[in-house]
């Protein structure tokens, strides 16, 4: 089959154990970031199968008119509105989702709160520049860590928490509060005291239409001025600019953020870059070796078992009749 992987920007696609699996497939590896449906097509080399790194490559109807020979997507995670399935039914493109995988996110969350808090970038940078102890952080003992979305990422940073002697909060459906609850947390009132009595917030919910902008701006300014706000689940769950208006204005006192509303992001003059008081990662969450090598290996697996016949993966099988 002629399998191509678009958007490999780290350049470890081919390095991957689980890459062996497509040993005697005709694949075509893009490393460069190619937002034009136009210019993105001819570098696919026409592909019959597509295997797309989480939400980096949007699926729309426009590409997949310049893909005649397209029959599969195999995506790796779940689809998170960047496929068009629709689209891809009416133009015969089977899609095939994966699974996720909570660790590596919740790991990466974590870092980003320890770094938040204790202002690490900002003293290596310092230290860089020639100073020595240029601030001072904050511990994580005894901290309200505010948890919005009790799923498998939020249940393990409310673990985390826990660890470091620090106090859990949780915000989110009725049935995530209650499941706080009897996991021995904390379940805040209302999402006015959640967001006012927090000491950080970390957003682990999912993006659909019911919860895009679902944080308002009004939201961010009733945090604390010496809060932290973090989010590694999707920029969209923010109101849009509503991050880049409040932070300025110190309420939120600090942010760590690892999604944009824009990605990629390779201008070094964009407003939450030049902020002194975010710390920013580029969509790290997912993009780890072990993560990799089972996101891929399963989009792989996927490939050779339609190869097969077998479509239990398609989340579209009417357009196998």
């Amino acid at each position: 089959m002629r399998i191509a992987i678009p958007d490999d920007y780290q350049k470890v696609m081919q390095h991957l154990d689980c890459f062996s699996l497509l040993k005697g497939q005709q694949v075509t590896v893009v490393h460069q970031y190619q937002p034009d449906p136009a210019l993105l097509a001819p570098l696919l080399k026409d592909p019959e199968a597509l295997v797309l790194t989480r939400t980096r490559t949007p699926i729309g109807e426009e590409l997949l008119t310049l893909l005649p020979n397209l029959k599969l997507i195999s995506q790796t995670g779940k689809n998170a509105r960047h496929i068009d399935v629709a689209a891809c039914t009416r133009h015969g493109v089977a899609v095939a989702e994966g699974r996720g995988n909570p660790i590596a996110t919740a790991e990466l969350t974590w870092a980003l709160i320890m770094n938040g808090l204790r202002l690490i970038p900002q003293a290596i940078e310092g230290m860089k520049k020639g100073n020595w102890q240029t601030n001072l952080g904050r511990r994580v003992y005894g901290k309200r860590i505010g948890i919005w979305g009790y799923g498998k990422i939020g249940q393990r940073i409310a673990r985390y928490a826990q660890a470091f002697e620090a106090e859990v909060l949780v915000w989110g459906s009725e049935t995530s509060r209650q499941k706080a609850r009897a996991d021995g947390f904390q379940a805040a009132s209302n999402q006015a005291e959640f967001f006012q009595t927090a000491d950080v917030v970390s957003l682990h919910l999912r993006l659909k239409e019911t919860t895009r902008g679902i944080i308002r701006e009004a939201d961010l300014r009733l945090m604390k001025p010496t809060a932290l706000f973090v989010n590694t689940a999707r920029a969209a769950l923010v109101e849009p600019g509503a991050l880049a208006r409040a932070l300025p204005q110190g309420r939120p006192g600090f942010a760590a953020l690892d999604v944009f509303e824009e990605e990629p992001i390779f201008d070094p003059q964009h407003p939450l870059l030049q902020l002194p008081n975010v710390l920013c990662t580029p969509h790290l969450g997912y993009a780890e070796k072990s993560s990799y090598e089972l996101y891929f290996s399963i989009a792989f697996q996927h490939i050779l078992a339609f190869q097969q016949g077998n479509f239990e993966a398609i989340i579209n099988p009417e357009v196998l009749n």
